[in-house]
């Protein structure tokens, strides 16, 4: 059995800046295992995407009114709350892993259902099935991927689920438009069927990777975290630092080694009402700033703008994909290198703008009696601006920084409680977005949305502190002071400084952190 004690001293202050070891390179291992488990999104994101070209051939096929495409539409988050009371327990009884597998056979099944439906009511029981795969998605891709990844590369690797995301909607949009000149009937019905063959591909994948080392720890099964850290940390060192810091969270004693041990129970304090409060703000807001009215309405959208050709209105929906997936993949490349907190508030403040300016085009463009191309094109600037925007900041960043800063006995049922808050949002947006349009004009809409954006921005200033290079464990220091967290960040800075001084070296990671929260 090998021995699990923490790492030897500090590294000896005589040894130069060239003998010292190099920045390691990204955990191949680790990666791969994240991309496989983020694939889980893709099927999330083409649903969604897929809905907002599907839509208008099955209300012209199957006969259907606008209230009854709003809840089509929309229904799916409702349906996904059903889900959620049970998937942190799932997660937490049979593992990270095999949840994955459960959410991809829900939605081979309920791709197949819709494919195949026949009339309405046979439509909305495929959506019933889909819905409940999407909350087993969106809950364990973020959690598993988080609890694998070295901290080096968490905000990297912990975004990817977005990602794929943004590339579920955007293979979507293209799905809408390749199948839109089959027959109507034929049509929507594959559009909404072909999601069955990923989920058969990703179900069979996910069985060949790792449970997390979490997951595993909570279990009491040390000799087996052992081992899968090992082959997701960037050095041994790291491995064996990871165990003990998450040993620590789990409440066993550092001396309890053995490959299989008891793990108690424990409770948390304050820190825990600020991370929630965080988490199901950061949630909240991220919804109700629009983001699903854009991406399932935008053809309807568009048609407001003065676009009248179906065509037209598609290939415009494809480039909001475009720009929404190419956005989201630079955010996985600066959120390590700039932080969550930076990117989030730059991305919130551009939302703001860009929303105020598409309420205002969409504004004059429906008082006008002629048509107006200056304000044509601020309108589908405006909506290219705002995924662009949302895709850069807080889209990636919401599932990154609450997987993160969850605590290890709360993180999967914590996540499914946030997703509520999510999916509850979500669902109200996009049922609602038609008749609330139709009732105060769409681009009163759009300035109820910057309202929200702005009040999203204060909440995050004042509210949400920078988290990078922290590993899982260490989180909770961050937390606990509510809107005094900055005078905290400062004085534990003071005393790491402090420490390194004492020790004859300091820990880059920590002045990075600290440095950027201290900026102001």
């Amino acid at each position: 059995m090998a021995d699990r004690k923490g790492i030897s001293g500090p590294p000896n202050p005589a040894i130069s800046a060239s003998e010292r070891p190099q920045k390691p390179k990204r955990n191949k291992y680790a990666f791969a295992c994240a991309i496989l488990a983020s694939l889980t999104s893709i099927l999330v994101g083409y649903d969604i995407g897929v809905m907002s070209g599907a839509g208008m051939y099955i209300q012209e096929d199957l006969k259907i009114s606008d209230v009854k495409l709003e809840v089509l539409m929309g229904i799916l988050n409702v349906y996904s709350l059903i889900g959620y009371a049970a998937t942190g327990r799932t997660s937490d009884w049979i593992g990270r892993r095999y949840t994955i597998v459960l959410a991809s056979a829900l939605f081979l099944i309920g791709a197949l259902l819709m494919g195949f439906a026949t009339n309405y009511a046979f439509l909305m029981v495929g959506r019933f099935v889909t819905g409940i795969g999407v909350d087993y998605a969106l809950m364990i891709a973020p959690v598993y991927t988080a609890e694998l990844s070295p901290a080096s590369s968490r905000g990297f690797l912990t975004s990817l689920p977005e990602v794929f995301i943004n590339a579920g909607i955007l293979l979507g949009y293209v799905s809408n438009y390749a199948f839109s000149k089959l027959p109507l009937h034929l049509g929507w019905r594959l559009m909404l069927g072909i999601g069955a063959l990923p989920a058969v591909f990703l179900a069979v994948g996910v069985l060949e990777m790792p449970e997390s080392p979490r997951w595993l720890v909570l279990q009491g099964r040390l000799g087996d975290a052992e081992k899968v850290l090992d082959r997701t940390s960037d050095s041994k060192e790291e491995a064996l630092r990871r165990l003990a810091d998450i040993k620590e969270a789990a409440g066993i004693p550092p001396g309890c080694n053995d490959d299989v041990v008891a793990v108690p129970q424990r409770s948390h304090g304050k820190a825990v009402r600020h991370i929630l409060i965080a988490v199901v703000g950061i949630h909240f807001f991220q919804q109700t700033s629009g983001i699903d009215a854009v991406v399932l309405y935008s053809p309807k959208i568009f048609e407001k703008a003065g676009i009248t050709s179906q065509s037209h209105k598609l290939l415009a929906t494809v480039a909001v994909g475009f720009i929404k997936t190419t956005f989201i993949l630079l955010a996985t490349f600066l959120l390590d290198r700039i932080g969550r907190r930076p990117l989030l508030l730059a991305s919130v403040g551009g939302m703001i703008v860009s929303l105020a300016s598409l309420g205002i085009a969409l504004t004059i463009i429906e008082r006008s009696d002629t048509k107006l191309i200056w304000a044509i094109t601020l309108a589908i600037a405006s909506v290219l601006a705002y995924v662009a925007t949302f895709s850069i900041g807080i889209g990636p960043i919401t599932l990154v920084y609450s997987s993160e800063i969850l605590p290890l006995h709360l993180r999967a049922r914590g996540t499914s409680i946030v997703l509520t808050v999510n999916r509850v949002m979500s669902g109200i947006i996009s049922m609602t977005f038609l008749s609330f349009s139709k009732a105060i004009t769409i681009g009163g809409v759009f300035f109820f949305f910057t309202g929200v954006a702005i009040a999203g921005f204060v909440f995050f200033y004042t509210l949400l502190p920078e988290t990078q290079g922290k590993t899982l464990e260490e989180m909770e220091i961050l937390f606990g002071t509510f809107f005094k967290w900055r005078s905290t960040v400062r004085e534990l800075g003071k005393n790491n400084r402090l420490d390194g001084e004492c020790n004859g070296y300091t820990n880059s990671n920590s002045q990075i952190q600290l440095g950027q929260l201290t900026a102001k």
